[in-house]
């Protein structure tokens, strides 16, 4: 139902009408609906692109600030639970909605083979039993709820398991629909920063802000950590002042450092090794827009920098192939690579280094570009034009990738340099949502540290 809300607010829409709640109830992965489809050999994921194609986003509709059941959507609510009764479940479980969605169901929901007789033939089988024991997890999850990180370091993505990193999506959620409490009330964020920021800045400012708390802005200026004076008694002088410590800075040694000082909970926000909070917010993203992460092949087009390291870790816990394609000279550090295809061996994924942006491209489900030159690197801005001419986010690559893959760009983007400028403005283009989603993932991230 938080899916179905969400789907709908995307859009701009107010209500939740039938299409959104279907929408919803393929979010997710093994669930009774899910399950029910593929029994009757139905592919959830055509299903989805279906509907999806019906309720096109319209250019410059602003997303809603909320949305209620329609009159329609609380029908099938009810459905359910009458669904349910003739099941003899004592529990509303996603297949009995399906079943609820499909009684009397317009030509625009269904099409051959999907029908409420088949779902129901399939619900009374064998399969229902089973599904009645999935309605109960096999282990607890952890819960969503603010503070489940309390006092946690978030240096890598790496410091977060796989449950950690579904309780944190899941808090996302809750606050994007506005169900988080300001657990803020009371407490600052020292906003450490060494580099210029917009987004960075201005998602965590405004984060602790709708959290109920403050946040101070100190510029490399105002501190010069580890230059004016150690980065250890930075770190211990702001960890008996504030509540938590945000750090956007150059050397990773030096937010470790910071962290080992601290007493306060401390958020990399980006450094010349990684680029944690962009990449949860770019898989939570992936996660909105192709239901789930499990399978999908994201190629990284340009250089092996710090996002294209935090996207080839957290990959393989999301069940992601990653591809990376960049000139000969600029992948990641060998240890982030072994690191990475243990990681990807562990979880069952793939993981594939190339210097042929065509080749990467092949059947992509996410194409992803970021720029070629990065701050600190300016110096070097001609040389990198030139080794880095073709492997962008253009014509070429995207007749590679799938009809319908999804464009990202961490940004900001040069446009007509990494991503030209009709991908960047095509209804493929996830940029914006993106970038918005910076906002709720670092708001959750407090939430859970604070």
């Amino acid at each position: 139902m938080l899916w179905a809300q969400v789907e709908a607010m995307r859009r701009g829409e107010e209500y939740v009408e039938r299409e959104h709640l279907l929408l919803g109830l393929l979010h997710g992965e093994g669930t009774g609906a899910i399950r029910l489809l593929e029994g009757i050999g139905y592919a959830p994921e055509e299903l989805r692109l279906r509907v999806a194609g019906l309720l096109v986003i319209e250019p410059g509709k602003p997303r809603a600030e909320s949305s209620t059941l329609a009159p329609g959507a609380r029908q099938i609510v009810e459905q359910a639970r009458r669904e349910t009764e003739a099941t003899g479940h004592d529990f509303v479980g996603t297949e009995h909605l399906l079943l609820a969605l499909l009684h009397d169901a317009p030509s625009s929901v269904v099409e051959s083979g999907l029908t409420y007789d088949a779902v129901a033939q399939a619900l009374s089988s064998g399969m229902a039993d089973a599904l009645a024991e999935e309605a109960l997890p096999p282990s607890p999850k952890i819960p969503a709820r603010p503070g489940f990180l309390r006092g946690r370091h978030f240096l890598s993505v790496l410091d977060l398991s796989g449950d950690e990193v579904e309780a944190l999506f899941e808090l996302v959620r809750e606050i994007k629909l506005g169900q988080v409490a300001k657990v803020g009330v009371g407490k600052t964020a020292a906003l450490l920063f060494d580099k210029p920021s917009l987004r960075t800045r201005v998602s965590f400012q405004v984060a602790m802000t709708r959290l109920g708390g403050a946040s101070l802005f100190l510029s490399r200026e105002e501190v010069g950590l580890g230059q004016r004076e150690p980065v250890k008694d930075v770190a211990r002088v702001l960890s008996r002042m504030v509540e938590a410590v945000v750090i956007r800075t150059f050397s990773h040694d030096a937010v470790v450092e910071f962290a080992n000082f601290s007493d306060v909970p401390v958020i990399n926000a980006l450094d010349d090794y990684e680029h944690p909070c962009q990449a949860l917010a770019d898989f939570y993203t992936i996660r909105e827009h192709r239901v789930q992460t499990q399978g999908q092949k994201l190629v990284f087009l340009g250089d092996g920098n710090n996002v294209a390291v935090s996207l080839m870790l957290l990959a393989p816990t999301m069940g992601t192939h990653f591809t990376l394609a960049c000139p000969p000279g600029y992948e990641p550090p060998v240890a982030v690579v072994k690191h990475a295809r243990e990681l990807a061996t562990r979880y069952g994924t793939q993981l594939e280094i190339t210097n042929d942006p065509i080749l990467a491209a092949d059947d992509a489900d996410i194409l992803y570009a970021d720029v070629w030159t990065s701050m600190g690197q300016e110096e070097e801005s001609k040389k990198r034009l030139e080794d880095f001419a073709g492997f962008a986010i253009n014509e070429k690559t995207l007749r590679e990738a799938k009809e319908d893959a999804l464009i990202l760009h961490c940004l900001p983007a040069h446009r007509g340099e990494e991503i030209t400028d009709d991908a960047m403005e095509s209804s493929q283009s996830a940029v914006f949502d993106q970038a918005e989603n910076r906002l709720h993932v670092q708001q959750a991230l407090l939430a859970a540290v604070l």
